[in-house]
């Protein structure tokens, strides 16, 4: 009885070391969105929309004093479907982070959108969100000229022609 009460102990205190190496351990999260080319210059994605592979992004992480000094920052290129993901280190509880759209590598699809160059991400574990995974919505740039087929993929979202 003795024997397996000193077993059940020891067992107790390695899974409780155990647990407290973890929650001592650095925290890496994973930022993912996309880019895309808003083909119908409307500021919103319809199913004309393409994605942009090449595109750059820039996830910065600002401190929350009056200097807004940038804390962290790093860079990422989307793939052939337009996504991209950031490796992030760290707790970022109390800063302002957000991934920016910095460059297309179209010329017919380069105008940036005011609302949509910009994401912010939470990036702690403190808000109740455990999982690492962090999605960012998508960001786009305009098209030069809206493409053929924009008014009726427009009505059939319920939104009135353009004229």
């Amino acid at each position: 009885m003795a024997k397996a009460t000193l077993i059940a102990l020891v067992s107790l205190a390695i899974c409780l070391s155990s647990l407290l190496s973890f929650s001592y351990a650095e925290d890496t999260f994973f930022v993912e969105g996309k880019v895309y080319c808003d083909t119908c210059r409307v500021e919103f994605e319809t199913k004309l929309s393409e994605p942009i592979k090449g595109a750059t992004v820039n996830l910065e992480c600002r401190n929350r004093t009056v200097d807004g000094s940038i804390t962290y920052s790093q860079e990422a290129v989307t793939d052939e479907s337009g996504k991209y993901r950031i490796v992030v280190e760290g707790d970022h509880e109390e800063e302002i982070c957000e991934v920016r759209v910095t460059k297309s590598p179209r010329a017919d699809c380069n105008e940036y959108m005011e609302a949509w160059k910009k994401a912010r991400v939470v990036l702690t574990k403190k808000d109740g969100v455990l999982q690492p995974l962090r999605f960012a919505n998508s960001l786009g740039f305009l098209k030069k000229e809206a493409v053929p087929g924009c008014a009726e993929v427009l009505k059939a979202m319920g939104f009135l022609p353009l004229n």
